[in-house]
């Protein structure tokens, strides 16, 4: 198999991730927040509104894979609740308030963040013959944070979040954002994901060959589906590669 380039998922296939998005710690530790801003809201009533805004950016998308606005959805909070000392405060740190907002929830909501066995010694091996790229559904208020926490970021360029664009995988213009960026054409590419749909089904879409990684997360089957590799070891991608 000639391979050019190699393209992955993060969340389930490089990192175990774990979150908790309804966790009760996150909207108090916002609540607080909040209140040094002006701003005066129960956690109850946080957590209300941010997942009816959540919920309402993706019905009004025209997209077929809706992608929410994570900053976007602080911010329409903080414009409808801000008070005067709000409004007060010196304009870039208003500006900055939504993202703070996004790291805070992200950073409370989440549960667990480390590597799978053997992803960062098999990804020293392979930057030395291919380039490597990323394709992540998430927000880049934390997708971007994360990949550098576990200390991955210089490894893939380009690093293509879904949140910067309005829609998710299995979109395979995201996969296309990432093979231009490469700039290899599709057949020549390999997509490594953990999700049969939105990773395994949107590379294929896109053109591109596929590697199955079993995790623990992720949608293992979708509508006969099926990747051209399945691994359990990160390592034995090498050999896919022929390496």
């Amino acid at each position: 198999m000639e391979v050019a380039a190699i393209a992955f998922d993060v969340n389930g296939t490089l990192t175990h991730i774990r979150t908790d998005d309804d966790r009760e710690e996150a909207f108090r530790a916002v609540g607080h927040f909040l209140t040094y801003q002006g701003i005066d809201l129960r956690r109850n009533h946080i957590r209300e509104l941010y997942f009816q805004r959540l919920k309402a950016q993706q019905r009004q998308s025209q997209e077929a894979y809706p992608e929410f606005d994570g900053p976007g959805i602080w911010k329409s909070i903080i414009d409808e609740f801000a008070s005067d000392y709000t409004r007060a405060l010196p304009p870039q740190r208003l500006a900055e308030l939504p993202l703070t907002l996004a790291e805070i929830y992200r950073g409370v909501t989440r549960r667990k963040l480390k590597l799978y066995p053997h992803v960062r010694s098999t990804l020293r091996v392979l930057r030395e013959h291919f380039p490597l790229a990323i394709v992540s559904d998430g927000q880049s208020s934390y997708a971007r944070g994360e990949l550098h926490k576990v200390g991955l970021t210089d490894f893939f360029n380009p690093i293509v979040v879904s949140g910067d664009h309005g829609f998710r995988k299995p979109d395979a213009r995201l996969f296309r954002f990432a093979l231009d960026g490469m700039g290899v054409p599709a057949d020549k590419a390999v997509y490594v994901g953990n999700d049969m749909h939105r990773d395994i089904f949107g590379a294929r879409e896109a053109g591109m060959r596929t590697v199955m990684y079993d995790s623990d997360q992720g949608t293992k089957h979708h509508d006969g589906c099926e990747p051209n590799f399945r691994i359990a070891d990160f390592r034995d991608l090498l050999a896919i590669v022929g390496l």
